[in-house]
């Protein structure tokens, strides 16, 4: 043999091993991959786990009262381990699954057993480690559906992963809705509370050990988290629950009533800045509103008659003018406009009957006239007042107020000072304009409104707010108590006199303006109809907005505006005793005490004492029976006898069945009221099941 054969017969063999080699190797590929597929992937699912963070529950928000306003609740989503080590055994799987098919069924009813059997089975059969169950479980439907079969055999053995996610509901539904917030992965700051205080509410998040299993899904690896959640802390608002209701139902029934377009209302406690009530409605069909936009916080517009305030306290702040300064009313020519009173003329009257009349061309010619040479110094007076600066308020989305001066380029020297003096040529928000007036109330000191009090972790407080102070004094102490007259006044000589209370004073101001419609600008005639002030007048507690915009039909604010703030501020000047303390003058005609009923002595004297009146006990029983006198109500001891029939006139019928029950008596009612007559005299002997009759009127 040759070298050369030599040679080739080597390179021969090593090219037939290097071709049996790749051979072999491609056929072990073809093995892994095709005949030994199943196995390896679900080995390598197996091996692949991470780490993934576990929502914490958000801590309530509460409302001043202590009602709750918003909370978060467990809520399950369920899924089932085919091979838990419970039911590993073919036996008992197949011997309870078609019993758990059965119970799911009939618990759900969103599928028949026969289709609920036949996906257990064929989860069974595809070796499902995390098939769903279901979603959106709350924890009493979870407990029930841990004792159906196969689930109750234990909470690691049954097969039941219950995965838990936190559910935030509103338990007042609607009321404080748009304050009150919320958090989705759409809006990065949140919106309301939820969205300025998720640091404090969003607690902190735990971590849970997942592993991927067949199909690219994550199945927890224990029940329990690695690390658990920390929950958030809890809010304390300034919302009275209340006092919240009254204004939304008010708010919507003026809406309705005059298919406007949207309207707020803002109540806020005058000493404190606390907002108690605050509410927001859009139309969104006719008849229909909803909470859409927070108007209160974000609706900049024109504010129109409701700015003359502070048009005015420029004024006697200067010394312009005094209350009693006689000025024209009725038109004021400007050039390039005529400003009208809409009401017409009322001739040449005071500055203070002017305001209360609410003349647009009286305050345009006075503020005109007295700043046109130096515009600057009346705009100085805006912005020292702050008007053109955000609130800082706890909650975000504030509108930025706009009050112009004389160095922006829109001013215009002939027409922006006269109309601004009546609240047009500005953008103020209805919160803005009520924190304004809230500061008058408040004798000069400005404070910014704020809406919550206290941030608690597990019961314990952790921080407290306060009202921050804008401005110790506004204005001096004279100008203050000129401005509080001329705001009553409106309510005893001027346009809001159809509104005033016989029971307490108002102080306040109407304001209907012409509002701009988009790129439209005035030519549709829209307006804006709003009601500021606050109550009592003689010691206010309470400032109150009502704004009203695109009223249909009459658009005055006295018409529009004025009828939800009086609801507002009748009911709850009648609800808080501390404002009606002084009951007895508000009696009229009538100084007798109101008539009353027998009873439950420890509950009649409760009411007599919060009612402030004065009433004679001849003795300390549990029950009282009344005797009407000429000198009053006096209440004589009742006290029953065992075997004799209780005397039950004079009571409610609940007083009156608790004692004849008692008695062990069958009692037939005849009428409403307190009890006038009971057939059985009070003091005959009686037996237990004895029937008597008792008619109340």
């Amino acid at each position: 043999m040759n070298i050369r054969t030599n040679i080739l017969i080597r390179v021969y063999l090593a090219f037939g091993l290097i071709v049996l080699l790749a051979l072999a190797v491609l056929i072990r590929l073809c093995d892994v991959q095709f005949v030994q597929g199943a196995k390896w992937r679900a080995m390598a699912d197996s091996l692949s786990t991470k780490y993934v963070n576990v929502e914490a529950a958000r801590g309530n928000i509460y409302s001043n009262d202590g009602s709750l306003l918003a909370t978060s609740v467990p809520e399950y989503e369920l899924r089932m381990d085919m091979f838990a080590g419970g039911i590993e055994d073919n036996d008992i799987f197949f011997s309870k699954v078609d019993s758990l098919a059965i119970r799911l069924s009939q618990y759900f009813k969103d599928q028949s057993p026969k289709e609920y059997a036949r996906v257990l089975r064929r989860a069974r059969q595809d070796s499902a480690r995390y098939l769903l169950i279901k979603r959106k479980v709350d924890y009493q439907q979870l407990k029930t559906i841990r004792t159906f079969p196969l689930f109750n055999l234990g909470k690691y053995t049954g097969g039941l992963i219950a995965l838990q996610k936190n559910k935030r509901i509103l338990p007042f539904k609607f009321l404080a809705q748009r304050t009150i917030g919320y958090k989705n992965a759409n809006v990065s700051n949140g919106v309301g509370l939820e969205g300025a205080y998720g640091r404090y509410i969003n607690g902190e998040s735990g971590k849970r050990l997942v592993q991927r299993i067949a199909g690219g899904v994550w199945m927890p690896v224990n029940d329990e988290a690695e690390i658990a959640p920390k929950e958030g802390a809890d809010i304390i608002s300034t919302i009275d629950i209340n006092m919240q209701d009254l204004a939304q139902s008010a708010l919507e029934k003026q809406l309705i009533a005059s298919d406007a377009d949207h309207g707020t209302v803002i109540l806020m406690e005058v000493a404190t800045g606390e907002v108690r009530a605050i509410a927001n409605y859009t139309k969104v069909a006719k008849g229909e509103y909803k909470e859409l936009f927070n108007y209160a916080i974000a609706g900049n517009q024109d504010p129109g008659s409701t700015f003359k305030l502070a048009s005015y306290m420029a004024l006697l702040e200067d010394k312009k003018v005094d209350t009693n300064t006689m000025v024209n009313t009725g038109t004021y020519q400007i050039p390039g406009k005529l400003i009208k009173d809409s009401h017409g003329s009322i001739g040449v009257v005071t500055v203070k009957k002017a305001f209360e009349e609410s003349s647009n061309a009286a305050i345009a010619q006075l503020v005109n006239s007295h700043y046109k040479d130096d515009p600057s110094k009346f705009t100085d007076h805006l912005y020292d007042w702050q008007l053109n600066k955000k609130l800082e308020l706890q909650i975000p989305g504030e509108a930025q107020p706009v009050v112009k001066n004389p160095n922006n380029k829109s001013w215009n020297k002939n027409m922006t000072l006269p109309q601004m003096a009546y609240g047009y040529e500005m953008q103020l928000t209805p919160l803005k304009m009520l924190s304004f007036y809230n500061a008058v109330a408040n004798n000069g000191k400005y404070v910014a409104p704020i809406f919550v009090k206290e941030i608690r972790n597990l019961g314990n407080p952790i921080e407290q707010f306060h009202a921050r102070v804008i401005n110790e004094q506004i204005a001096s102490e004279s100008t203050i108590k000129k401005m509080q007259a001329m705001l009553e006044g409106v309510f005893t000589e001027g346009t809001g006199k159809s509104l005033a209370s016989k029971f307490f004073r108002i102080a306040g101001k109407t304001g209907t303006a012409q509002v701009a419609d988009g790129n439209k600008g005035y030519a549709n005639r829209q307006y804006q109809s709003s009601f500021c002030g606050y109550f009592p007048a003689d010691h206010p507690k309470y400032s109150l907005i009502v704004v009203i915009n695109d009223p249909k039909g009459a658009y005055y604010a006295a018409l529009v505006a004025g009828p939800p703030f009086k609801e507002i501020a009748d009911r709850i000047y009648a609800s808080d005793m501390q404002l009606t303390k002084d009951l007895d003058q508000h009696l009229v005609g009538n100084t007798n005490p109101p008539e009353t009923k027998a009873g439950k002595s420890k509950e009649v004297k409760n009411v007599y004492k919060a009612l402030g009146i004065k009433t004679l006990y001849a003795a300390k029983g549990d029950y009282f029976n009344s005797i009407d006198t000429s000198n009053g109500l006096v209440y004589q001891e009742y006290s029953s006898v065992k075997g004799e029939m209780p005397n039950v006139v004079g009571m409610g019928l609940k007083d009156a069945m608790y004692l004849l029950g008692n008695a062990g008596l069958k009692t037939a009612v005849y009428g409403s009221g307190k009890v006038v007559n009971q057939n059985i005299p009070a003091g005959n002997k009686i037996s237990k099941g004895l029937r008597v009759e008792i008619e109340l009127k």
